[in-house]
């Protein structure tokens, strides 16, 4: 997936009727489409979400209710939505209990998804729940000083806790690279504001940064 497809919305949907045995299919979907989308590090989570939210409509409408599962992408966020016909049972959370498929209530769903709720729509409701990747930072690259006062400027534009792992990932780097243009094209927009001349500005943080790397490069 090309950059600029990771910072628009792509989204599939499927309905479906709440049964038990639809439950293993819509996670092979679910699993499916991530992957093709290249965005592996959300699959385990974003499986058991579906599960959990599927079970509650299951467990709280009834089995054979139909329903609308949607999976949608934007930015490092990841959301997940399961619609049904009924707007009056909402989910609450419930005491985790031992289930190969789901069962756990609401309380999975909690400590796995960043944040979770509920939209009523008059003769529907949907549950939702969003999962968020952390900005990667590549090992051997923290830039230093420098580079720690941006992963922590990185990390408060996700909405995340600042990030710690070094682990290289296709999603991390891609996120990273995503938050940091919306920094830079936010500065830009204050600086013009402010009466500034955003390309001049442009220019002489380039200058900066090639000074710093022949300088990095002149003590190795």
């Amino acid at each position: 997936m090309e950059h600029v497809a990771y910072k628009s919305l792509t989204s599939w949907g499927l309905p479906f009727l709440a049964e038990p045995e639809e439950v293993s299919a819509l996670r092979s979907l679910v699993r499916t489409h991530l992957e093709a989308w290249g965005f592996q590090e959300f699959i385990d989570s974003a499986q058991l979400c579906v599960s959990e939210l599927v079970a509650n409509v299951i467990t709280h409408i009834g089995r054979g209710t139909p329903a609308h599962l949607a999976v949608l992408l934007n930015g490092t966020r990841l959301r997940i939505e399961v619609r049904d016909p009924d707007a009056r049972a909402l989910p609450t959370l419930l005491e985790s209990r031992d289930d190969a498929e789901g069962g756990r209530g609401m309380a999975l769903v909690d400590a796995l998804a960043d944040r979770w709720g509920v939209e009523l729509h008059g003769d529907c409701k949907v549950t939702w729940c969003e999962l968020v990747a952390v900005p990667a930072v590549p090992e051997g690259h923290t830039g230093g000083a420098r580079g720690a006062r941006a992963a922590k400027v990185l990390s408060f534009y996700g909405e995340s806790e600042p990030c710690t792992t070094s682990r290289r990932s296709r999603l991390g780097s891609m996120a990273a690279e995503a938050t940091a243009i919306d920094v830079i094209a936010d500065l830009l927009h204050w600086l013009q504001a402010h009466g500034h001349d955003a390309d001049d500005i442009l220019d002489r943080a380039q200058t900066r940064f090639e000074a710093g790397l022949d300088a990095a490069r002149a003590l190795r």
